[in-house]
């Protein structure tokens, strides 16, 4: 009887090999080499800079005030910080922006923190851009600009190639309950064309010639975006509350 027959006949028998164990062992090792090289990225590697807070320009005074009335204004006039947007609604990056735009507007000025200013600033390269903001000053008629202008961004890709798109304007002033005769006679007689030109002046003597350029009184954001926003509106308020 051979040996294997003699421990079978013992009660015995070959002893198994556990499963798994080996390869669960190698992954948790390679996890835990992963974690150690991750945390050392982290620690070692330098922040870019402009993660840091932008601030105002060596030498730079206040916005010129005057200038806001050939934007559209929104929220309260005595309001300690003002934020402007320079912007072109066929543009993708300011449609991105928007979003930022939509939290700022109930959590500060909603709140009376800050006003909000949008210059229309239509590139050239853009041909529904103009379009589109007399579309939203024709809305601002009967007292939805602001309802018009998410609007128009929250469906650019729909109108932004489009040959006629009053069409797409005229039906999303109808679904905000304007009354369309009115809004289609401003459209076609473009009765808000000279002060779409006057805000785009208001770009260039500024030198302000690409969109979006966002600015926190007289501080320009790096990354227009809702993070750096709410970083330099925080700041500037616990600023002025000193």
């Amino acid at each position: 009887m051979g040996e294997a027959k003699n421990r079978r006949a013992a009660g015995g028998g070959t002893p198994r090999r556990s499963k798994g164990k080996k390869p669960l062992h190698i992954t948790a090792v390679v996890l835990g080499v992963v974690a150690v090289l991750v945390g050392l990225y982290l620690l070692l590697t330098p922040r870019p800079a402009a993660d840091h807070l932008p601030v105002a320009a060596a030498n730079a005074g206040p916005f010129p005030a005057a200038l806001d009335q050939y934007g559209i204004s929104l929220g309260a006039a005595d309001a300690p910080v003002v934020v402007r947007e320079f912007a072109d609604y066929q543009c993708p990056a300011c449609g991105n922006f928007a979003a930022a735009v939509a939290k700022l507007i109930p959590e500060y000025v909603d709140t009376g923190k800050v006003r909000l200013v949008y210059f229309d600033l239509p590139l050239r390269m853009h041909n529904n851009a103009v379009p589109a903001a007399m579309a939203a000053r024709c809305a601002g008629d009967q007292n939805a600009y602001w309802d018009m202008n998410k609007q128009i961004y929250a469906k650019q890709g729909e109108w932004s190639s489009a040959s006629r798109p009053v069409d797409a304007f005229t039906r999303y002033a109808r679904g905000l309950g304007l009354e369309e005769r009115r809004f289609r006679r401003c459209m076609s007689t473009d009765l808000h064309l000279e002060a779409i030109q006057q805000s785009r002046d208001v770009a260039m003597q500024l030198q302000v010639t690409s969109t979006p350029t966002v600015l926190v009184d007289n501080i320009r954001l790096t990354r227009p975006g809702w993070v750096q926003l709410q970083a330099v509106v925080d700041r500037e308020l616990a600023r002025l509350s000193r």
